[in-house]
């Protein structure tokens, strides 16, 4: 399964971070609940690595990521935790070559077209859009359309459950990524069948 697989898997890709396994496998299970496969697992909290590895064995329908990878070796430690892809929020040639020899799919982060050549450059014609919204949202998008029209976009980064029809309406936007399928307020409350209603709104939104 290559990275264009994966970001077809759904219309939007969680973007998770966790406190403990426990946490991580309650949202997860949610989440799968509501039809929602892909996770981005990010590496912002002490728990990240050993919950990847846990959320990876659950079930064979979960393609888990991770994301945040900004060092080379995280590479390696992504997929030896059996993670299936990797999400970077910027680019360097480093990284991407780091993903390849560890055999990782990677969805490296761009904002500007010089960050798009140099992914392109390395062969990463996927890619992820970020920080979205604070880098002219949809606009920005519509007018990276034309000088870029084979390259496809994971917009992330402030797009709320209000905003990602719009994203996703765009020519070259392949899923949006975002946290709002998991409300610090739901999770806190361990209402995890307030997360798969909201997964289950997300799996429904129409792409383009």
């Amino acid at each position: 399964m290559d990275i264009n697989d994966i970001v077809r898997a759904g219309p939007v890709v969680p973007v998770l971070q966790f406190d403990s396994v426990e946490q991580g496998e309650q949202v997860s299970r949610a989440l799968l609940a509501g039809g929602v496969r892909v996770l981005e697992i990010t590496l912002r909290t002490p728990a990240a690595m050993d919950v990847i590895r846990h959320v990876a064995g659950l079930s064979d329908e979960l393609i888990v990521g991770v994301g945040t990878l900004t060092r080379p070796e995280e590479m390696a430690q992504a997929v030896a935790a059996g993670a299936r892809f990797g999400v970077s929020p910027g680019y360097t040639s480093a990284l991407g070559a780091a993903a390849k020899a560890a055999g990782l799919p990677l969805l490296p982060g761009v904002v500007t077209p010089s960050d798009i050549l140099a992914a392109l450059a390395d062969g990463y014609d996927t890619v992820k859009f970020f920080p979205a919204e604070p880098s002219g949202g949809v606009p920005m998008l519509k007018a990276l359309y034309g000088p870029f029209r084979h390259v496809r976009f994971c917009p992330t980064g402030g797009i709320s459950a209000e905003s990602a029809p719009s994203y996703l309406a765009q020519p070259n936007v392949v899923c949006v990524g975002g946290s709002w399928l998991t409300p610090k307020a739901l999770v806190d409350a361990q209402d995890w069948d307030g997360i798969t209603r909201l997964a289950r709104a997300a799996t429904a939104l129409p792409r383009r």
